[in-house]
């Protein structure tokens, strides 16, 4: 592993942004290696670890390209692309638990890159809901797609929108 990076959780939480324009620089293997061994750790009930992360090379790339003409302009937005997905079995209560987990490791994937230096965007584009783009990203039907993982160096700083205060969303109760 390398250094640990120097940013608290609280500040990343706080920091981490959308970012939908990147330099041209992929994310180095190495890198991304660092990432999903903390992925792992996000909480899966009975440690089912149903996460799924395919880094998307050139090739394949192309063939997602070629299954959406129509948003092909969007998957170059990023240099490094992942897509994510989760396992699925023949029980509908663990799916829902392991749909959760595979959420959390994909949270856990951004906030370690920002920390890090590597912004990050994380979208469901269609082209991953169709049987060929499913194909394109090598995710067979048995899994349930997350969506894809924008990652790069980002180009410019974003300023966060506005957040809804906790007392609009949190409730007490006796």
């Amino acid at each position: 592993m390398s250094s640990q990076p120097a940013m608290g959780v609280d500040e990343a939480i706080r920091t981490r942004r959308t970012h939908k324009v990147y330099g041209p620089e992929p994310v180095p293997r190495k890198q991304l290696d660092e990432l999903f061994e903390l992925a792992r750790w996000a909480p899966n009930h009975h440690l089912t670890n149903p996460w799924r992360f395919r880094v998307i090379g050139p090739n394949a790339l192309a063939r997602l390209k070629d299954a959406d003409p129509l948003g092909a302009a969007k998957l170059d937005r990023a240099p490094t692309l992942v897509a994510c997905s989760v396992v699925q079995s023949d029980d509908a209560e663990q799916n829902e638990e392991d749909v959760a987990a595979g959420a959390c490791a994909v949270y856990v994937i951004m906030l370690a890159a920002h920390a890090r230096g590597i912004a990050s965007y994380w979208r469901t584009p269609a082209v991953l809901r169709s049987r060929a783009g499913r194909a394109a990203a090598g995710i067979p039907e048995a899994e349930h797609v997350l969506g894809l993982l924008h990652l790069g160096y980002a180009d410019r700083d974003w300023q966060p929108p506005g957040r809804e205060p906790p007392a609009r969303f949190v409730t007490y109760l006796g």
